[in-house]
């Protein structure tokens, strides 16, 4: 194995990798011609950014104080095991740089998991996720820092949620089908004050990496060759970032089903679908070793510049070290949960062991039962 990864074309076919190989230069000079249009139009991009008082210089909004941070992720993953599928998920709350360290009380622990067998499902992975999403928000809504950072978009809970919903019927009797359904008036009162966060002392702003999205690019008509952040990258100078705009809407409003009904609940989801409308999008460069970072936030901190100020001190702050690409907590817990879908042969291995003590037969049954064919995980 360890040969493998060293030489990750050693199993296949000469003619083949080649083949591959050529081809991959093809793409390089396709790739190369895209970045080059760029290069040569920067100066009109920028300018097209500043007759709009679009860019923006973070010294524009002052200096506060170093604000306390953290960030969240989670993962899952699903190994599909001969007599039954493996589910487990998990989520992480991990500090910022200190100093500044949080001094208010921060309930324990900083985590939420959650391991469980099911029956051979295909849906298992969604719900799991959505469960998932609901650990993420939890953690969120608790932690007690001025700064939380959420990995992904703010919309994504609500997306991984509602293909959650629409499938937890076919697992309504299983244990994370039920979990599911019991966390899910929080998860909704949670999500909706991370959306609106109408607290002054705090921001929650989410961070995704990938996005398709291209707010600004629609406006000025840029070539679509990249999408904001990849081209703003290029155009910002460290220390700029972009005046907040509305995030992109869908084409279809915005759904999210309930799992059950009644009218404080359709109450709060209509609260929670108002809230994702009137989100808003920034981009900021602290430093020349990082890339453009997109940031959603609430309408209440778009239209603030001090809060903007605590939210621009707290992402240079945790960005101070080049080869890191993210807020140092974003890039602890985004190590730490990825390392669940490794751990799981781990988990399974002990569950096997402690099956084998229980057995009386021949337990090469029980190893059969327990064989791993498939695993599936995610964030």
């Amino acid at each position: 194995m360890e040969r493998n990864e060293q030489v990750p074309f050693a199993e296949l076919p000469e003619a083949l990798v080649e083949e591959m190989l050529s081809k991959s230069e093809q793409i390089g000079d396709k790739l190369y011609d895209s970045f080059k249009e760029i290069q040569e139009n920067k100066g009109k991009i920028r300018k097209q950014l500043e007759d709009q008082n679009i860019l923006r210089q973070d010294a524009e909004v002052g200096y506060p104080g170093i604000p306390t941070t953290c960030g969240i992720d989670g993962s899952y993953v699903v190994e599909r095991l001969l007599a039954t599928d493996f589910a487990a998920c998990a989520a992480v709350a991990i500090e910022g740089l200190t100093p500044p360290s949080e001094k208010r009380y921060w309930e324990k622990p900083h985590h939420r998991v959650l391991i469980n067998p099911e029956k051979h499902n295909p849906d298992t992975s969604t719900v799991v996720r959505g469960i998932m999403m609901e650990m993420e928000i939890e953690l969120a809504a608790k932690a007690p820092h001025d700064i939380v950072f959420l990995d992904g978009s703010l919309t994504t809970p609500l997306i991984y949620m509602n293909q959650a919903i629409n499938k937890v019927s076919e697992l309504e009797e299983s244990i994370i089908g039920k979990c599911l359904v019991e966390k899910f008036v929080n998860f909704l009162s949670d999500y909706k004050i991370i959306l609106e966060s109408s607290r002054t002392d705090k921001l929650w702003v989410s961070m995704p990496k990938y996005t398709t999205r291209r707010e600004l690019g629609k406006r000025f008509n840029w070539a679509s060759h990249y999408d904001d952040r990849a081209l703003l990258t290029t155009i910002l100078s460290p220390g700029e970032f972009t005046s907040p705009i509305p995030l992109e809407k869908p084409q279809q409003p915005w759904h999210l089903r309930l799992p059950f009904s009644n009218e404080e609940l359709k109450k709060l989801r209509d609260e929670v679908l108002s809230a994702i409308d009137r989100l808003y999008v920034m981009y900021y460069r602290p430093h020349n070793w990082t890339p453009a970072f997109r940031i959603e936030i609430a309408s209440s901190i778009a239209t603030n510049d001090s809060r903007i100020a605590v939210l621009l001190q707290g992402l240079k702050y945790q960005c101070g070290t080049p080869g890191i690409l993210e807020p140092y907590p974003l890039y602890i817990a985004d190590r730490m949960v990825k390392h669940l879908g490794s751990a799981i042969p781990a988990f399974r291995q002990t569950a096997t062991k402690r099956m084998t003590e229980l057995h009386q037969g021949d337990i090469g049954d029980i190893f059969f039962s327990m064989h791993g064919y498939r695993t599936e995980s995610g964030r």
